[in-house]
């Protein structure tokens, strides 16, 4: 692809009794481009997918995706790319827009947290 444009795989399993889990990537834990966070029941969300991006610690604008393409136990391969304006999330069946709000460069930190168990996580 393009110049600056990574791929990032992460491949795992959502557990059977998921509530919920979130891809974090950014520049460290304070500094995210992305906190990609699919809700099966928590937070008072029910299959709901929030994004949101965080800048020094304080956690940006909420932006909520109608669209829920995932299921308890599934085996996914999520795919994170990105460029100056926007990142995109990518799985089988659907695909996510999410702005580059930081208009960061370059990922340094990537974490899965919650209800998902990670089996490879690939840079490409």
């Amino acid at each position: 692809g393009p110049t600056g444009t990574e791929c990032i795989k992460v491949k795992g399993k959502i557990l059977s009794d998921a509530k919920g889990f979130a891809v974090n990537v950014g520049k460290d834990s304070s500094t995210l481009m992305l906190h990609f966070n699919p809700r099966f029941d928590c937070h008072g969300d029910v299959n709901t997918i929030v994004c949101n991006s965080k800048e020094d610690g304080a956690w940006g604008e909420e932006d909520r995706k109608a669209d829920f393409p995932f299921q308890h136990g599934d085996k996914i391969e999520i795919c994170i790319s990105f460029d100056a304006t926007e990142v995109k999330v990518k799985l089988p069946e659907a695909e996510f827009e999410f702005p580059n709000r930081l208009g960061m460069e370059k990922i340094q930190y990537l974490a899965v947290e919650g209800d998902f168990k990670v089996k490879a996580i690939k840079f490409s």
